[in-house]
């Protein structure tokens, strides 16, 4: 195989502004705002998402800023037993779902302590006062500076992993990860990102802390300047990897990862939720939450129909599932639309499809039931092998398809599946993807030791019992329609179901592609091919050069663009899969 030339750390050039790297430059730059505003009391409200280290603000700003008063904001939440009462039917007893919150930030503080704090900052005579922690500026609304601390996800997981953080509000840091995990998903982020939203337009300065010790900031306008500079030319997220029990040897190579790592089970290259963006301004480079970018500039991104219908989220994630050299996924389904709703509050749900990017002779894919299949004796078959220990006879129950590069299967929801070994995965799928019903899984452990949690009940709910060999062959295996073709190009649907709002298009090139964006944002991977260059024919942007196996989205304000071959690749034949929503019959995914 050719040396890597994927990059792991895409950064987009925003140039024209600096910022400030390090405690001790931010800490001056900050008490030089402050002086500047020449006034004898000066508060300052220091916000923070979720999962940011608050022991580290309030070590640096005592040894950096030694005058200031400091005002711990979490001194005004509810008792950590109040907290654990108030987000119990959210979290649930489930151990892996739960049910996405209505509560706001605000739900978790005492109104009476948050008083007393005021009180306490009102008798302070003059100095500074820096109100800090997740809702400072809800005890400080009028503060006189906001800096608000940021934190991607992925790190905040990594972190609990570590034990180094627990919940909104809990001292849980002892807690398993998929109880942190769960609570944060369905709880501590919907809270804080509806927090960090509210705040967004007001921010003076922003924090990168996603590096402990070694913080950035950037003022807030010249951030929000980025954003709005993001969705105007084709970019992408940073991706992130991570083992598992069936993970594969593939992605370390072609990704250039580490070649110590056991196994690669996942890569997420395209989930804007959970990974970064790198913004490279003139004398640092700045990490920030990519969803923040969803959330400053939806219409931009997504393209007006598209944030009509799902409102400020990024409906389309694409990831890896390499197991090349290591074992099946497990046995899974995924809920229907009314169930994801009903049940846990989802307006929409995992419609999804594999496209194979490598394949070995022997791959294959389990993908539908067999004919004549009865229910109650599938279940009961599952629920032995959960509860006995007794293993079960997959083959006998779902069908098992071979399967090569190239090959494209749509999985609408309620379609029993699994990728088998010896495989990579490009995953095209909606959003939601925590809500995977796991039936089997070949009676393995996870990486801790433990079993994977089974979730029989929700799927025999969902299962949908007539997607049975058959209709699979029919409708959802390697549906390729040609549809065009031009000098050097041809374009091909594949895996359209009527069921999914996704509409994906392979174009195989050798010359240059004409696309547009038609108002609606596109995510596209390079399948084939060493490297491509992205072109706008009016000059709206700058080329922008992708490599094999690489994401990248175009905001639907990027317009028309073009794709050829480019470099090494110049001259041979490339390809690309390009996903993107379908808006002819689209309807209102939003909950009220």
């Amino acid at each position: 195989m050719e040396s890597s030339n994927f990059d792991k750390y895409p950064a987009i050039r925003i140039p024209g502004y600096e910022g400030w790297n390090g405690w001790t430059t931010i800490a001056a730059a900050l008490a030089q705002k402050a002086n500047s505003l020449q006034q004898q009391k000066m508060v300052l409200a220091l916000d923070c998402y979720h999962g940011v280290a608050t022991h580290e603000l309030a070590t640096q700003l005592q040894e950096q800023l030694p005058g200031a008063q400091l005002v711990f904001a979490g001194d005004a939440m509810l008792s950590e037993a109040a907290i654990n009462e108030l987000v119990y039917p959210y979290v649930t007893d489930d151990p892996v779902f739960g049910y996405i919150t209505p509560l706001s930030l605000l739900h978790f503080f005492d109104e009476k302590k948050i008083d007393a704090l005021q009180q306490q900052i009102a008798q302070q005579g003059t100095g500074l006062i820096i109100v800090y922690g997740t809702g400072a500026a809800l005890i400080a609304p009028k503060a006189d500076l906001l800096v608000y601390a940021d934190m991607p996800r992925w790190e905040i997981q990594l972190r609990f992993r570590r034990n180094e953080a627990g919940n909104l509000g809990a001292s849980n840091t002892g807690d398993t990860f998929a109880y942190k995990y769960k609570r944060a998903f369905f709880v501590d982020w919907r809270v804080c990102d509806r927090h960090k939203v509210s705040l967004m337009a007001h921010w003076n300065y922003v924090l990168d802390t996603t590096i402990a010790g070694h913080p950035k900031m950037i003022e807030g306008a010249v951030l929000l300047h980025a954003f709005s500079e993001v969705v105007k030319r084709p970019f992408r997220v940073v991706p992130f990897f991570d083992p598992g029990p069936w993970g594969g040897q593939w992605l370390k190579e072609v990704c250039d990862l580490d070649p110590n790592e056991k196994n690669i089970a996942w890569g997420f290259d395209c989930v804007p939720e959970e990974n970064s963006l790198l913004l490279a301004f003139d004398n640092i480079q700045f990490e920030t939450p990519s969803v923040n970018v969803v959330f400053n500039q939806p219409q931009s991104l997504l393209g007006k129909k598209v944030y009509e219908a799902f409102g400020a989220e990024f409906p389309i994630r694409f990831d890896f599932l390499d197991t090349m050299e290591g074992g099946n996924l497990s046995l899974q389904v995924h809920p229907l639309k009314e169930y994801i709703r009903e049940k846990f509050g989802m307006a929409y749900t995992q419609d999804e499809s594999y496209y194979f990017l490598q394949a070995k002779e022997d791959a294959y894919v389990y993908l539908g039931l067999k004919e004549n299949i009865v229910p109650e004796k599938m279940m009961h078959a599952l629920q032995d092998a959960q509860e006995k220990g007794v293993g079960f006879e997959a083959e006998a129950y779902v069908e098992k398809w071979p399967i090569k590069q190239h090959d494209h299967v749509l999985i609408p929801s309620g379609t029993v599946h699994c990728s088998g070994a010896n495989s990579v995965v490009l995953e095209i799928s909606a959003t939601p993807y925590i809500f995977t019903f796991k039936l089997w899984d070949w009676g393995r452990m996870g990486l801790d030791g433990k079993p994977r949690p089974i979730s029989l009940e929700h799927g025999k709910n969902v299962i949908q019992w007539d997607r049975t060999t058959t209709w699979t062959k029919e409708h959802i295996l390697n549906k390729v329609q040609p549809l065009g073709k031009g000098e050097g190009w041809r374009e091909e649907r594949t895996g359209l179901d009527d069921l999914s709002f996704i509409e994906t298009r392979r174009h195989w090139f050798t010359g240059t592609v004409p696309h547009d964006t038609e108002g609606r944002f596109n995510v596209l991977n390079l399948i084939e091919g060493r490297e491509a260059i992205v072109e706008s024919p009016a000059g709206a942007f700058e080329p922008f050069v992708v490599h094999y196996a690489e994401t990248f989205i175009v905001p639907a304000d990027a317009g028309a663009y073009t794709i050829r071959p480019y470099g090494e690749s110049e001259g041979k034949t490339c390809a690309t899969i390009k996903a993107y929503v379908r808006t002819d019959h689209l309807i209102d995914y939003r909950i009220n």
